[in-house]
């Protein structure tokens, strides 16, 4: 049996027509770039993750990278975030000139360590990105708390976290100052190319990312400051209107793939047995871990990497997210980090790997990876 980690396919042929529709819709307005679609699905996404403006713009890392240029983040100033994240993350911190300084994550949820980030504050640190990784959002509350203490900006990076939830209810995107989301295909709410938002509760903000977003001109042609071309395109906004509606039963059916696999690896006594570490869901609501949206299942395995070739081989396709730490990134060398700084995050990318876990997998091929990991486990 062939098991893919992602199947857009079977996510993408029983909407279709409706796809086919706003593509078509859009070829017939003639209108490409910013138009009333983005202003549409703006406010949905704002209205879905519960905040009041949304700014839609060209990809995950252009709203990272937008969201620190309207706070004016520049070079001598800090920003404190995770070593384990994809590299915008990071990325956008360095091209605006200012260093990265990171925190090690917790290594329940490989989420930020709250608890060590008061202790890289410095008088230069301008905000914290905390990543809301693989679905789940970070422990919020003890970062805002040294937010405000301290007079910092928090940008959320929720690419992984749409309609994730923390455990007071607050969706991902909304707690901070700015919420970053990424709608690369891959994504929960993905469309068939590139395509981000930023969203806040902040007026004055959101009007300053609607600038940025057009090389800072407003009015057309008259440029108050040098910002970047960050435009969502109306095709991209067309599809993720269509696909918004579907996005919490698609979220309910990971949930659901999430709870069979724990109950399968458990049953098996991967844990004990073999070392496996299964995901923590750390917010629960009467018992059940609905507020993570499984982005990825990822599971810390021994020997890991022995484990990948076997599932390769037997067909179950997997990735490991992410396999060098950015403290670690060749790039960054001139921070000066060296391994060991960030232990729990250097075990992370040694031990984790991603399991099929999109909407349209079936029982059939979850039993199937499930009794796969055993055999490739037991060697």
């Amino acid at each position: 049996m062939n098991v893919p980690l992602l199947d857009l396919k079977a996510q993408h042929e029983p909407i279709r027509k409706d796809l086919l529709a706003a593509m078509e819709r859009v070829l017939a307005q003639n209108n490409f770039i910013l138009g009333q679609d983005v202003k549409a699905l703006e406010s949905q996404v704002a209205a879905y993750s519960q905040t009041r403006f949304g700014v839609g713009v060209s990809s995950g890392t252009d709203a990272l990278l937008a969201a620190l240029m309207a706070l004016d983040v520049k070079a001598g100033d800090e920003v404190i975030t995770t070593p384990l994240s994809f590299f915008a993350t990071v990325g956008a911190i360095v091209r605006l000139g200012a260093t990265p300084v990171f925190v090690d994550i917790d290594p329940v949820t490989y989420n930020i360590d709250a608890n060590r980030i008061e202790a890289a504050v410095t008088p230069r640190t301008k905000a914290i990105i905390p990543v809301h990784l693989y679905g789940q959002c970070a422990d919020m509350t003890p970062i805002l708390e040294i937010a405000a203490k301290h007079g910092l900006a928090v940008v959320e990076d929720a690419a992984q976290a749409i309609g994730s939830e923390y455990r007071d209810g607050r969706r991902a995107g909304s707690m901070g100052t700015m919420g970053c989301f990424s709608f690369f295909p891959s994504k929960n709410l993905g469309g068939l190319g590139d395509g981000g938002m930023v969203v806040t509760n902040d007026e004055t903000l959101a009007e300053w990312l609607q600038v940025l977003r057009v090389q800072g001109g407003k009015p057309k042609y008259y440029h108050r400051v040098i910002g970047g071309n960050f435009r969502l395109d109306t095709l991209q906004a067309a599809v993720l209107s269509v696909k918004l509606p579907y996005l919490d039963r698609w979220t309910k059916l990971r949930q659901q793939h999430a709870e069979l696999y724990e109950s399968l690896f458990r049953q098996s006594g991967v844990e004990a047995t073999f070392g496996v570490r299964l995901p923590h869901a750390a917010y629960k609501q009467n018992g059940v871990a609905h507020y993570h949206i499984y982005n990825q299942f990822v599971i810390a395995v021994p020997k890991r990497d022995a484990l990948r070739d076997y599932l390769k081989e037997k067909g179950v396709g997997t990735e490991i997210y992410y396999p060098v730490p950015l403290h670690l990134q060749e790039c960054l060398v001139s921070l000066g980090h060296r391994a060991g700084d960030f232990p729990e995050a250097e075990r992370a990318c040694r031990d984790l790997v991603a399991l099929p876990i999109y909407p349209e997998l079936n029982e059939d091929q979850q039993h199937y990876v499930a009794q796969t990991v055993l055999e490739g486990l037991a060697g």
